[in-house]
């Protein structure tokens, strides 16, 4: 009876588990990913967005999160950003906090918009129109060796498979 108890309950917590704690994915290794822009970091104007992506094989990771984002997920986009009006440059991933759906830059109307069901966000990453609740994530970076680079912290994804 005991036995069959312990098999019991190892059937049903086990899952639960692995769930819970999952495995950490196997062939994948945090790196500083580097990310040639076409513009210089210190000259994006005010008031604008330069869209970039992950290099192949890689994703970024996003150090805040809020709404369906969070600290650590990862990202394939980003957008560096300057607000304007003395604000210091921003990095932000390219998912909607609502859903993660990739969002664009609207240049006419200076925000970020989403696609897939009307977010908008301001140029400093606050939701002035919903249903997200949440704020961009931001991605932790600094300037690269160029002044058209930027190194953000990611991950390579698939190594050793």
């Amino acid at each position: 009876m005991a036995g069959l108890l312990t098999a019991t309950v190892v059937a049903i917590v086990g899952p639960i588990l692995v769930y819970v704690w999952p495995p950490a994915p196997k062939g994948q290794r945090k790196a500083g990913l580097k990310v040639t822009l076409n513009a210089d970091v210190d000259s994006i104007p005010p008031e604008t967005a330069v869209q970039f992506n992950a290099p192949t094989g890689t994703a970024f990771l996003m150090a805040t999160g809020g709404g369906g984002n969070a600290p650590g997920d990862p990202t394939f986009g980003g957008f560096l950003v300057n607000p304007g009006a003395a604000s210091q440059v921003e990095v932000f991933a390219s998912r909607c906090p609502h859903l993660g759906c990739s969002f664009a830059f609207d240049t006419a109307g200076k925000i970020f918009k989403c696609p897939c069901h009307g977010s908008q966000f301001n140029l400093k990453g606050d939701v002035i129109h919903g249903p997200a609740t949440a704020p961009l994530a931001k991605l932790a970076w600094k300037k690269g060796d160029q002044p058209n680079q930027l190194v953000v912290d990611g991950l390579i994804l698939g190594e050793g498979q």
